[in-house]
């Protein structure tokens, strides 16, 4: 059974700093097309950033430069780091993964995992 669980969500003034994590398991980690979303009450969940296994990352316009994803394989861990936020950048971010092809972050259907979210709040 794959289980996601993220961590590292909380509040933060506009320019700070948050670090995200998911740990997974259950799950061929070597394999993956994984990705984080978010989502803010009364939208659709939007994709942030996603990476396949070849370490290629895709991200939104809106993070560019601003957002890094990582994955430490050991560890079975995937990261985001984001720095520069924005409170526009307030939501629920989830991670999530998929061994279907092609991997983008174009739609939330495109995955089968998720994880529980952790809620981001920036405060201006």
């Amino acid at each position: 059974q794959v289980q996601m669980v993220e961590s590292g969500g909380g509040s933060v003034q506009a320019g700070g700093s948050l670090r995200l994590s998911c740990a997974v398991s259950g799950y061929t980690y070597s394999s993956t097309c994984m990705g984080w979303f978010r989502q803010v009450s009364g939208k659709e969940r939007e994709g942030v950033v996603g990476i396949d296994w070849d370490g290629i990352t895709t991200y939104a316009d809106s993070m560019k430069g601003r957002f890094t994803i990582s994955q430490d394989n050991a560890k079975n861990t995937l990261y985001l780091q984001m720095t520069s936020l924005k409170p526009e950048d307030t939501g629920m971010y989830y991670c999530a993964a998929t061994y279907r092809l092609p991997c983008g972050i174009g739609s939330s259907a495109d995955f089968d995992y998720w994880g529980q979210g952790t809620q981001v709040t920036v405060s201006s």
